[in-house]
């Protein structure tokens, strides 16, 4: 069903796109980071935003001044500080949410979570003061609690709406798609991995039965290659060491999945993406699945099609740890002041 579903491509040509011109604000929010820095960079190269506000606490004049400097249509407006949070994000149509810091050696992503959760819902507060019908899309980990963080505060607002908010899982299909590949030995831009769950160890459920082009694994290289995709994030901390966290693919799949919200606000039929959403599809308040993607956010939520029996118990391993993290995080917007 929704594997067969046309992956979405990002254009470095100048000037290719795979959609008509769009007139897009979109605000990066962590601008300055490992993951915001690169990001900006592929967004700024995109025909489909005309405007591109970079927030951070520190040192965003200086990228907005150097991103500036691109031939290409998108102004580039740096604004730094909490009394420039505001003005940042006024008039946004996408905001991006990379903000936070990164892992380090033995953190795992709930480590992060007292620092992190304090900085989504300080940045969900001005986004539902300052932009509440924007498409939001959140980096900032651990996104199977900030995604419940960032909706509360929205709610408290008055101004949440489900289909607008989106937690970024896109670099679990994409890692999906080039291990694949590499096992393979396919092109990895024709491989299209479903990653449904959450967005952090055993949540990370990738759907291989449901690959584009159809793939089969011995069970044990299958049970390799899923541990691999569950844990690739930690491959990534341990080969940096103590350098940072995975940032250029990360940044890769954040503006995929923009790209990909954009062309469908821009009216590009068939797109689909997976992502970590308010959800009905499992007893998960929240869960990711590939989501048919409109005008207005999400048109329709595909569900998790038929599993294998496999996909199954990861799924039931799942559930337990992924509504944990939920209530963590509701928890967390409920007491903040």
């Amino acid at each position: 069903m929704f594997s067969r579903a046309v992956r979405p491509t990002i254009s470095l040509a100048r000037g290719l796109s795979t959609s008509s011109v769009n007139n897009a604000k979109v605000a990066v929010l962590g601008a300055s980071g490992g993951i915001g820095q690169p990001l900006s960079l592929l967004l700024k190269n995109s025909p489909l935003v005309s405007q591109l506000s970079l927030y951070d606490i520190a040192h965003t004049p200086g990228v907005a001044a150097d991103l500036s400097h691109i031939e290409t249509r998108a102004q580039v407006t740096g604004y730094m500080g909490a009394d420039q949070l505001d003005a940042a994000l006024q008039g946004c149509d996408v905001v991006v949410i990379p903000a936070g810091v990164p892992r380090k050696p033995g953190m795992t992503r709930d480590d992060l979570f007292n620092t992190n959760a304090t900085i989504v819902a300080i940045l969900a507060d001005a986004c539902a003061r300052n932009c509440p019908e924007a498409m939001i899309c959140v980096i900032a980990n651990p996104v199977n609690s900030t995604i419940p963080i960032l909706s509360e505060i929205m709610k408290k607002h008055g101004v949440y709406n489900p289909n607008r908010v989106f937690g970024v899982t896109t670099l679990d299909i994409v890692r999906s798609n080039a291990f694949v590949a590499e096992l393979k030995g396919l092109d990895p831009a024709r491989v299209n991995v479903p990653v449904i769950g959450g967005h952090a160890g055993k949540t990370i459920i990738p759907l291989i039965s449901h690959c584009t082009p159809k793939v089969e694994f011995p069970a044990d290289q299958l049970a390799a290659l899923t541990a691999r995709i569950q844990d690739a994030g930690t491959e990534v901390v341990k080969a940096k060491a103590g350098a940072g966290s995975a940032t250029l693919s990360m940044a890769y799949a954040g503006a995929r999945f923009a790209f990909s919200v954009l062309d469908a606000m821009n009216g590009k039929e068939g797109v689909v993406e997976c992502a970590y959403v308010r959800s009905e599809e499992t007893d998960c308040k929240y869960f990711s699945t590939p989501l048919l993607l409109g005008k207005s956010g999400i048109e329709k939520n595909l569900g998790l099609g038929k599993l294998s029996a496999f996909e199954e118990k990861l799924v039931a391993e799942a559930l337990g740890e992924l509504k944990g993290s939920i209530k963590k995080g509701e928890d967390f917007a409920a007491n903040f002041k």
